[in-house]
């Protein structure tokens, strides 16, 4: 594996191109002076909206700015990520937020003017410009939000507060990217060296149960120390989400989060109500691993190292790349051409640097291309990683392709099912090809952790965020010993009595920056139902399902999230495709059991 001290050392074409975007500061600079301007110009149509023609021309010079400042974001924030250390790309970024407060603030108006608009105005205008039949359906969207919309100045007030809102989301994420030193494990010569989250991955996988445990301490010793500040900014962040919940007139702050996906509270209450009465196969892969790994206590550092022993595959990043080409092939010609220009146009940053951001993402910018962050490790981890971002990261492309800038975007509701989709081709492809016994073995042990992580875990984190935000609705403190005990009855509720607790356990909440964006983990757990099924009829050669899936990846946001599911035959509205899933975690541990 190809550990880099510094940036300057990875080879270019597995680093992401930013003059993709940009090809050097002074354009940056130019289209954020341009934004600057052009904001002031729609701060200008305030009271000025008199009929078909003035609104459009309002519309398209918003649109206009949108395009722009989506680009100057995404510059910066790429920069950042490259190196969180920096000081310099941070200054750029703080600079690109406090002009997403002034476009905000000087587009305030917009929402409440439409609102007090009735109907048949709105209707009038439109008729008397054709060219607002391009914003037609996302005007009448806007109506549907009338009775969440505060007045002119108070919609301008919280627009100013913007900034300070996302204080606590920004402060975890600075704390756990570029300020968070891990503790001290054994190197490979027997030295001391710092942890990174790199060699956590590796270290919590280890068939040595004293490295394990060793590297679980050393990993969760800073969260530990910080857990005061992190429940801190935590329940800061809970209830500016409930607070903001009131003021629009909200029934609850999820069903807030579930508004403008127009996903009915069901579907969330559904979801971890059908895997808590489908849990029992998760708790026999409890056992399963406790007998297995031959051990009298099974603990949370032994959840993740794989049941079959002695099979270590190391997969280079090219090697990787190819196998996921091979695995993918099911999805058709056109979807494999796209994925093999995102590697020989740089699209993709793939080494772990020190200051990097952790894990892994998409981010697409219409009107370039996606640009995809790996901390590529060699390890059939980061192959699974790989194709899962690239799933997100085709998505984004045939979006952006096939649909005009106004419904490029998709749902993340609807996000996990295309990089879920492909996780299930790969682990067939790799089931399929595999004729060593014990290779097998382990990818069927790969496959179930997988399912239990993006799956099982994140309807956990579900529950967890939901229990933690009624709580603050109904005024009751949020504190370290709150989140301790509401994570941890949780977490024996689903890993089952086989798992006998440490100390750490209970700090799993305060390591998690998705919580920081509220309600949305169990789309994960969605997407994967969603996805299972699909693959499952994509394998079995159904041919009208890869065609509407196809079409899915091109639909971008056309469609509410719900109903572009059902248009390639899955409804989320029935416990059906959550239960059929489980179904199939079933089949899997009963399968890996008998092996």
């Amino acid at each position: 594996m190809s550990t880099f001290t510094s940036r300057n050392e990875v080879p270019v074409h597995e680093k992401w191109n930013l003059a993709d975007i940009y090809t050097d500061l002074s354009e940056w600079e130019e289209d954020l002076q341009l934004i600057e301007k052009m904001a002031e110009k729609l701060k200008r149509y305030d009271g000025e909206i008199i009929d078909g023609f003035t609104l459009f021309q309002y519309l398209k010079q918003g649109e206009e700015l949108s395009f722009l400042f989506n680009k100057v974001y995404a510059y910066a924030m790429l920069m950042v990520d490259e190196n969180t250390r920096e000081t310099r790309p941070q200054s750029y970024l703080d600079r690109a937020k406090q002009l997403s407060v002034k476009v905000s603030a000087s587009t305030s108006f917009f929402l409440p003017f439409l609102l007090s608009l009735d109907e048949e105005t709105l209707k009038s205008y439109i008729l008397e410009e054709d060219r607002l039949e391009y914003f037609a359906e996302d005007l009448w969207e806007s109506f549907r939000y009338k009775k969440h919309v505060l007045s002119k100045e108070q919609e301008e007030v919280l627009s100013q507060l913007g900034e300070a809102l996302s204080v606590p989301g920004h402060t975890f994420g600075m704390m756990n990217n570029a300020d968070i030193k891990f503790g001290e494990v054994t190197g490979d010569n027997g030295e001391r060296v710092e942890l990174t989250r790199g060699m956590y991955t590796k270290l919590i996988e280890d068939e040595n149960r004293e490295k394990r445990r060793e590297a679980y301490k050393a990993y969760y010793q800073p969260y530990v120390q910080l857990k005061n500040s992190i429940a801190s900014t935590l329940s800061a962040a809970i209830k500016n989400n409930v607070t903001l919940a009131k003021i629009r007139h909200y029934p609850s702050v999820l069903e807030k989060a579930l508004f403008g996906d127009k996903v009915p509270k069901e579907v969330y209450l559904n979801l971890i109500e059908t895997t808590k009465n489908n849990i029992a196969p998760l708790h026999q892969y409890s056992r399963i691993r406790k007998e297995k790994l031959e051990l009298d206590e099974l603990r949370q550092y032994d959840m993740s190292v794989p049941l079959v022993s002695g099979v270590k595959q190391v997969l280079p990043y090219e090697e990787a790349y190819e196998t996921m080409c091979k695995a993918l092939a099911p999805l058709g010609e056109e979807y494999i051409k796209t994925l093999k220009e995102f590697k020989d146009s740089r699209y993709l940053d793939v080494r772990e640097t020190p200051g990097k951001r952790s894990g892994a993402y998409n981010l697409g910018v219409y009107g370039v291309h996606p640009f995809i962050l790996l901390n590529h490790q060699d390890d059939l981890d980061s192959l699974f990683t790989l194709v899962h971002e690239c799933g997100h990261g085709v998505h984004s492309k045939l979006s952006s392709q096939h649909q005009p800038q106004i419904t490029a975007r998709y749902s993340i509701f609807v996000a996990e099912v295309a990089s879920t989709v492909n996780e299930v081709l790969l682990i067939n492809y790799l089931l399929t090809n595999e004729k060593d016994a014990d290779l097998r073995k382990h990818l069927l042990n790969h496959f179930i952790d997988q399912f239990k992580g993006t799956f099982f875990t994140q309807v956990m984190f579900a529950e967890f965020e939901m229990k933690t935000h009624e709580m603050a609705e109904k005024g009751l403190p949020l504190n370290v010993e709150v989140f301790n005990q509401t994570y941890e009855t949780l977490f024996r509720e689903y890993n089952g009595d086989d798992v006998v607790f440490d100390e750490e356990v209970k700090y799993g909440w305060s390591r998690i920056p998705h919580f920081y964006r509220p309600f949305y983990v169990y789309k994960y757990a969605t997407g994967f139902a969603s996805a299972i099924h699909l693959a499952t009829k994509i394998l079995d050669g159904d041919q009208q399902t890869l065609t509407s899936y196809l079409e899915f990846l091109k639909s971008g946001s056309s469609d509410y999230p719900l109903e572009l599911l059902k248009k390639t035959g899955v409804d989320l509205t029935t416990p059906y495709p959550i239960e059929n899933s489980l179904k199939r975690f079933g089949e899997l541990v009963e399968e890996f059991s008998k092996l």
